[in-house]
């Protein structure tokens, strides 16, 4: 690795494609660093935290969507590494936003497409759930303290919760605005919704209201991403539109008026959050970019 402070980033490790996307790994995966994959034009590469890579899966497609499993184990003999961008599920008639293991057993995957449906599977391909949307389906989570309860996120400004066991819609918030693009569900607190719509980051508290309680414009661009970070409930991080000439990241913290850290990167795709390291990546144009903050 190497310092990279013309684009505001601590370090930079080059690749050899376009990163699409990009994601650490959010499971324990029985070794002292984490695990990170990327998606390029044609392929998928594996490393670990080190920056070494493990292996490269080639695909002739790009990869725009991964989710890890909880059952990816490097203390295993031999280790096993099993994600979604390297399975194959038919059934859905457009593109796929996002999709995400079951965080418990990582035995289902759900998917969220611009077909306007929500998608449950097993690991065969066959479907086991099935929620029709009003709008293109932009962001699906599944958090580990409430694994019977899938968050669907839609680009009409919607964010619907359903209990897998019913199959039906149990909550529903409402951004007021549009394109919804990204939403995220906080890891350290399951009341904690976070979202970007137009040029705005929104947060929920659940229990108090439908609307959001707390919205700020960030992005003139357009914002693209939300993510939490997975080691503090109050800090959160967003990225512009990609395809600019440079993509800003923004990083927030809820204690403070402005953000506490900006970042930009060349062609920026993707947002990943380190799990258990305040530490943020984005990907570029051959190049993985990465911020670490103190907050």
């Amino acid at each position: 690795m190497k310092q990279d402070s013309t684009r505001n980033a601590a370090y930079t490790v080059d690749c050899e494609d376009y990163v699409h996307v990009i994601k650490f790994n959010p499971f324990d995966s029985g070794d002292a660093c984490s695990l990170i994959a990327y998606g390029g034009n044609n392929y998928v590469v594996v490393g670990t935290c080190r920056f070494q890579t493990l292996r490269t899966f080639c695909h002739g497609i790009s990869v725009d969507a991964i989710a890890r499993s909880p059952e990816t184990r490097l203390d295993a003999l031999p280790p096993q590494i099993r994600q979604a961008a390297l399975m194959i599920f038919d059934g859905h008639s457009d593109y796929i936003n996002d999709l995400v293991f079951s965080p418990k057993e990582g035995q289902e995957v759900a998917s969220v497409s611009d077909d306007h449906t929500c998608r449950v599977w097993d690991l065969e391909g066959n479907e086991k759930a099935h929620f029709v949307l009003r709008s293109p389906g932009m962001s699906v989570c599944w958090h580990p303290d409430e694994a019977f309860k899938l968050m669907v996120a839609e680009k009409n400004g919607t964010i619907r919760f359903y209990d897998l066991i019913t199959q039906q819609a149990i909550l529903s918030l409402e951004c007021e605005q549009t394109p919804l693009m990204s939403a995220d569900w906080c890891l350290k607190n399951t009341l904690k919704i976070g979202a970007v719509a137009g040029n705005d980051w929104l947060i929920w508290d659940i229990t108090c209201s439908s609307y959001p309680q707390d919205k700020r414009p960030v992005h003139v661009d357009r914002a693209r991403l939300f993510r939490w970070s997975r080691v503090n409930e109050n800090l959160f991080a967003t990225t512009g539109y990609p395809g600019k000439t440079t993509t800003q990241l923004l990083v927030h913290h809820l204690g403070h008026p402005q953000p506490i850290l900006t970042g930009t990167a060349a062609v920026g795709s993707g947002l990943t959050w380190h799990r258990t390291l305040p530490l943020c990546a984005v990907g570029g144009d051959h190049k993985i970019f990465f911020w670490v903050t103190e907050m």
